[in-house]
């Protein structure tokens, strides 16, 4: 049994934002900074809980701009999800997806993320797709290309969403930390 709540970053208490940022420094072994902490921050999340109250999963969709073949698209970037180790494999991070993808339905125009190698089945079992093309940044200093997130970077588009053209680059707005 598990309960699961859906609330925007200013809901949370600080004490619901220190289990969260708990449970993915125990998910990602210590490999998930406090740049990647801040960039999960000021969208939705997804909060699972087991039936003792305890948090074991988490996922955030945060509000970024992709520029396409010269538009700005409204994008729910996918960030910081994650299903504590003992809990994993029970479909708990495909019931976090699932909402997530409920939030970029009525509030974006395309859904985004970059996913691990460990990650990537359970994207593209719910039907997001790798970029075929290039991406890119928009940074202080113009588009820079980046090569290196090629191939991890993922796109859903809702039904009746948008249709993007692979021959296009997919050039995301700059942050601090990795960009993507």
């Amino acid at each position: 049994m598990t309960d699961v709540r859906v609330g925007h970053t200013a809901g949370l208490t600080g004490d619901e934002l220190r289990e969260v940022r708990a449970l993915l420094d125990e998910a990602f072994e210590g490999d998930f900074g406090e740049e990647d902490f801040e960039h999960a921050l000021g969208g939705m999340h997804v909060l699972v809980r087991d039936a003792d109250g305890l948090l074991v999963a988490h996922g955030s969709v945060v509000q970024r701009r992709v520029v396409h073949r010269g538009r700005a698209l409204r994008t729910g970037y996918v960030e910081a999800v994650a299903v504590r180790a003992g809990s994993r494999r029970r479909g708990l991070g495909g019931q976090v997806v699932a909402e997530l993808e409920r939030v970029v339905a009525r509030a974006y125009v395309l859904g985004a993320l970059s996913a691990s190698e460990a990650g990537a089945g359970l994207y593209l079992a719910r039907g997001w797709s790798v970029w075929p093309g290039r991406i890119g940044a928009l940074s202080p200093h113009g588009p820079v290309p980046l090569p290196e997130e090629e191939g991890s970077t993922y796109v859903w588009a809702p039904p009746g969403g948008i249709r993007l053209d692979p021959a296009g680059r997919l050039d995301f707005d700059w942050r601090d930390g990795d960009v993507l």
